[in-house]
Protein backbone atom coordinates (compact mmCIF):
# COMPACT_ATOMS: atom_id res chain seq x y z
CA UNK A 1 0.00 0.00 0.00
CA UNK A 2 2.71 2.31 0.98
CA UNK A 3 4.51 1.82 -2.31
CA UNK A 4 1.18 2.82 -4.41
CA UNK A 5 1.07 6.29 -2.34
CA UNK A 6 4.95 6.45 -3.35
CA UNK A 7 4.20 5.84 -6.97
CA UNK A 8 1.76 8.60 -7.12
CA UNK A 9 3.63 11.14 -5.21
CA UNK A 10 6.52 10.44 -7.76
CA UNK A 11 4.14 11.19 -10.40
CA UNK A 12 2.42 14.02 -8.96
CA UNK A 13 5.98 15.56 -8.62
CA UNK A 14 7.28 14.54 -11.92
CA UNK A 15 3.77 15.93 -13.33
CA UNK A 16 4.85 19.30 -11.55
CA UNK A 17 8.14 19.80 -12.61
CA UNK A 18 7.03 19.08 -16.32
CA UNK A 19 4.67 22.28 -15.94
CA UNK A 20 6.70 24.13 -14.38
CA UNK A 21 9.65 23.68 -16.99
CA UNK A 22 6.54 24.56 -19.77
CA UNK A 23 6.73 27.68 -17.74
CA UNK A 24 10.06 28.69 -17.35
CA UNK A 25 10.56 27.75 -22.03
CA UNK A 26 7.55 30.84 -21.69
CA UNK A 27 9.29 33.18 -19.90
CA UNK A 28 13.05 31.97 -21.61
CA UNK A 29 11.54 32.87 -24.39
CA UNK A 30 10.33 36.14 -23.23
CA UNK A 31 13.77 36.59 -21.69
CA UNK A 32 15.57 36.12 -25.02
CA UNK A 33 13.39 38.98 -26.88
CA UNK A 34 14.28 41.17 -24.29
CA UNK A 35 17.69 40.49 -24.16
CA UNK A 36 17.83 41.25 -28.03
CA UNK A 37 16.06 44.56 -28.02
CA UNK A 38 17.68 45.80 -24.90
CA UNK A 39 21.16 45.23 -27.19
CA UNK A 40 19.49 46.71 -30.26
CA UNK A 41 18.47 49.67 -28.06
CA UNK A 42 20.86 49.73 -24.92
CA UNK A 43 20.50 53.80 -24.87
CA UNK A 44 16.26 53.74 -24.61
CA UNK A 45 16.41 50.69 -22.40
CA UNK A 46 18.73 52.59 -19.97
CA UNK A 47 16.41 55.82 -20.11
CA UNK A 48 13.25 53.54 -20.04
CA UNK A 49 14.49 51.57 -16.77
CA UNK A 50 15.71 55.35 -15.00
CA UNK A 51 11.83 56.02 -15.41
CA UNK A 52 10.70 52.81 -13.03
CA UNK A 53 10.60 52.79 -9.39
CA UNK A 54 13.62 50.24 -8.42
CA UNK A 55 12.70 50.90 -4.66
CA UNK A 56 9.18 49.81 -5.30
CA UNK A 57 10.77 46.65 -7.07
CA UNK A 58 13.67 45.72 -4.35
CA UNK A 59 10.94 46.09 -1.69
CA UNK A 60 8.38 43.70 -3.87
CA UNK A 61 11.63 41.85 -3.99
CA UNK A 62 11.73 41.28 -0.29
CA UNK A 63 7.76 40.59 0.10
CA UNK A 64 8.61 37.71 -2.94
CA UNK A 65 11.01 36.29 -0.57
CA UNK A 66 9.34 36.00 2.63
CA UNK A 67 6.38 34.55 1.06
CA UNK A 68 8.84 31.87 -0.26
CA UNK A 69 10.32 31.41 3.08
CA UNK A 70 6.92 30.91 4.74
CA UNK A 71 5.53 28.71 1.94
CA UNK A 72 8.08 26.07 3.16
CA UNK A 73 7.52 26.59 7.24
CA UNK A 74 4.02 25.96 5.91
CA UNK A 75 5.51 22.53 4.72
CA UNK A 76 7.56 21.90 7.20
CA UNK A 77 4.49 22.46 9.67
CA UNK A 78 2.55 20.52 8.21
CA UNK A 79 5.27 17.28 8.23
CA UNK A 80 5.24 17.70 11.73
CA UNK A 81 1.86 17.90 12.48
CA UNK A 82 1.34 21.12 13.52
CA UNK A 83 -1.78 22.44 11.45
CA UNK A 84 -2.44 25.92 13.22
CA UNK A 85 1.26 26.74 12.78
CA UNK A 86 0.94 25.40 8.72
CA UNK A 87 -2.55 27.62 8.40
CA UNK A 88 -0.89 30.45 10.17
CA UNK A 89 2.14 30.28 7.58
CA UNK A 90 0.02 29.58 4.79
CA UNK A 91 -1.79 32.90 5.61
CA UNK A 92 1.02 34.86 6.18
CA UNK A 93 2.21 33.99 2.30
CA UNK A 94 -1.25 35.24 1.26
CA UNK A 95 -1.31 38.76 2.66
CA UNK A 96 2.36 38.48 1.21
CA UNK A 97 1.04 37.83 -2.16
CA UNK A 98 -1.70 40.27 -2.12
CA UNK A 99 0.53 43.15 -0.80
CA UNK A 100 2.95 42.53 -3.94
CA UNK A 101 -0.24 43.18 -6.01
CA UNK A 102 -1.33 45.90 -4.42
CA UNK A 103 2.49 47.83 -4.24
CA UNK A 104 2.74 46.63 -8.30
CA UNK A 105 -0.98 48.06 -8.95
CA UNK A 106 0.08 51.42 -7.81
CA UNK A 107 3.22 51.31 -10.31
CA UNK A 108 1.27 50.34 -12.28
CA UNK A 109 -1.14 53.06 -11.61
CA UNK A 110 1.48 55.94 -11.81
CA UNK A 111 2.49 54.88 -14.84
CA UNK A 112 -0.83 54.87 -16.76
CA UNK A 113 -0.58 58.80 -15.22
CA UNK A 114 1.88 59.28 -16.95
CA UNK A 115 0.65 57.99 -19.87
CA UNK A 116 3.54 55.06 -20.11
CA UNK A 117 1.08 52.35 -21.15
CA UNK A 118 0.88 50.65 -24.40
CA UNK A 119 -0.96 51.97 -27.69
CA UNK A 120 -0.88 55.35 -25.45
CA UNK A 121 -0.92 59.01 -27.45
CA UNK A 122 2.21 59.72 -25.17
CA UNK A 123 4.20 56.45 -25.41
CA UNK A 124 4.13 56.61 -29.02
CA UNK A 125 5.64 60.09 -28.90
CA UNK A 126 8.91 58.40 -27.65
CA UNK A 127 11.67 56.77 -29.45
CA UNK A 128 11.16 53.01 -30.94
CA UNK A 129 13.04 51.79 -28.25
CA UNK A 130 12.01 53.40 -25.17
CA UNK A 131 8.30 52.31 -26.82
CA UNK A 132 9.98 48.51 -26.71
CA UNK A 133 10.80 48.63 -23.74
CA UNK A 134 7.83 49.24 -21.93
CA UNK A 135 5.88 46.90 -23.99
CA UNK A 136 8.10 44.72 -22.64
CA UNK A 137 8.05 46.05 -19.61
CA UNK A 138 4.28 45.63 -19.04
CA UNK A 139 3.71 42.16 -21.19
CA UNK A 140 5.85 40.65 -18.69
CA UNK A 141 5.51 42.25 -15.20
CA UNK A 142 1.55 41.83 -16.08
CA UNK A 143 2.13 38.07 -17.37
CA UNK A 144 4.06 37.90 -13.88
CA UNK A 145 1.18 39.03 -11.91
CA UNK A 146 -1.24 36.58 -13.71
CA UNK A 147 1.00 34.10 -11.90
CA UNK A 148 0.90 35.29 -8.69
CA UNK A 149 -2.54 35.50 -8.82
CA UNK A 150 -2.81 31.99 -9.93
CA UNK A 151 -0.46 31.24 -7.52
CA UNK A 152 -2.29 32.85 -4.37
CA UNK A 153 -5.27 30.89 -5.61
CA UNK A 154 -3.64 27.83 -5.44
CA UNK A 155 -2.43 28.53 -1.73
CA UNK A 156 -5.52 29.72 -0.90
CA UNK A 157 -7.22 26.01 -2.10
CA UNK A 158 -4.24 24.22 0.00
CA UNK A 159 -5.12 26.99 2.68
CA UNK A 160 -8.94 25.50 2.79
CA UNK A 161 -7.72 21.73 2.67
CA UNK A 162 -5.00 22.22 5.35
CA UNK A 163 -7.82 23.28 7.57
CA UNK A 164 -10.54 20.06 6.71
CA UNK A 165 -7.63 17.57 6.51
CA UNK A 166 -7.27 17.12 3.44
CA UNK A 167 -4.17 17.73 3.69
CA UNK A 168 -2.19 16.30 6.52
CA UNK A 169 0.77 15.03 8.55
CA UNK A 170 0.85 11.83 5.89
CA UNK A 171 -0.45 13.65 2.85
CA UNK A 172 1.29 16.97 1.49
CA UNK A 173 2.35 16.40 -1.83
CA UNK A 174 0.07 18.86 -2.83
CA UNK A 175 0.66 21.58 -0.37
CA UNK A 176 4.57 20.17 -1.95
CA UNK A 177 3.80 21.38 -5.17
CA UNK A 178 1.45 24.77 -5.03
CA UNK A 179 4.84 25.75 -2.84
CA UNK A 180 7.14 24.66 -6.10
CA UNK A 181 4.99 26.70 -8.29
CA UNK A 182 5.29 29.76 -5.81
CA UNK A 183 8.93 29.36 -5.68
CA UNK A 184 8.68 29.56 -9.65
CA UNK A 185 7.03 33.13 -9.38
CA UNK A 186 9.62 33.92 -6.76
CA UNK A 187 12.54 33.05 -9.15
CA UNK A 188 10.95 34.93 -12.06
CA UNK A 189 10.53 37.95 -10.51
CA UNK A 190 14.42 37.60 -9.15
CA UNK A 191 14.99 37.56 -13.09
CA UNK A 192 12.23 40.77 -14.26
CA UNK A 193 14.16 42.83 -11.08
CA UNK A 194 17.65 43.41 -12.77
CA UNK A 195 16.40 43.60 -16.39
CA UNK A 196 13.42 46.49 -15.67
CA UNK A 197 14.23 48.19 -12.49
CA UNK A 198 17.97 48.16 -12.88
CA UNK A 199 18.39 48.92 -16.47
CA UNK A 200 18.87 52.57 -15.94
Amino acid sequence: MSGHVHRDDFGSRLGMWLFLVTEMVLFGGLFIGYSYMRFKYPAEFHHGGSELNATLGVINTLVLLTSSLTVVLAIVAIQRAQKKLAMAFLSSTLVLGVTFLVIKSFEWAAKFHHGLYPNSAHLATLPPGEQVFFGLYFTMTGLHGLHVIAGLSVLGVMLWWVATDRIRQDRYIHLENGGLYWHLVDVIWIFLLPLFYLAA
